[in-house]
């Protein structure tokens, strides 16, 4: 793939991946509704099994029909779809809320959810 077209695959990934992540957060904040941002658990949760799945496949199969989409997938759509500056955002607000015993139940749920979720996708490509 020409430097051009995996540009503009890694734009076209990121604005799906994006736009997906806001519409999780909405809908997680409308149904769940409180102080602690659920969307941008779930949608880290599932872009960390994700980017483990595609990782291993793609490492299994580097020539495959999947390795063409790489630049899409992995740098696009995962790059655009979790996001740890917005995780970064929403724990400063909470401490400035007043809620900093949230902020680090946030944190300490995040991160070994976010990591067994990439273990889950990496194991779940390796096992087929």
């Amino acid at each position: 793939m020409s430097a051009w077209k995996a540009y503009l695959a890694v734009g076209i990934g990121s604005g799906v991946g994006s736009a997906l992540r806001y519409g999780i957060s909405l809908l997680s904040q409308s149904a769940l509704g409180g102080y602690f941002p659920w969307g941008t658990l779930i949608v880290n949760v599932l872009g960390s099994c994700l980017i483990g799945w595609l990782a291993a496949t793609l490492s299994r199969y580097p020539n495959g029909l999947l390795a063409h989409f790489q630049p899409l997938l992995v740098a696009g759509f995962c790059g655009g779809f979790t996001t740890f500056s917005l995780f970064s955002l929403e724990t400063l607000h909470l401490v400035q809320l007043g809620r900093p015993g949230m902020a680090l139940v946030y944190i300490v749920v995040s991160l070994p959810l976010w990591l067994g979720a990439a273990v889950v996708g990496e194991r779940m490509a390796l096992s087929r």
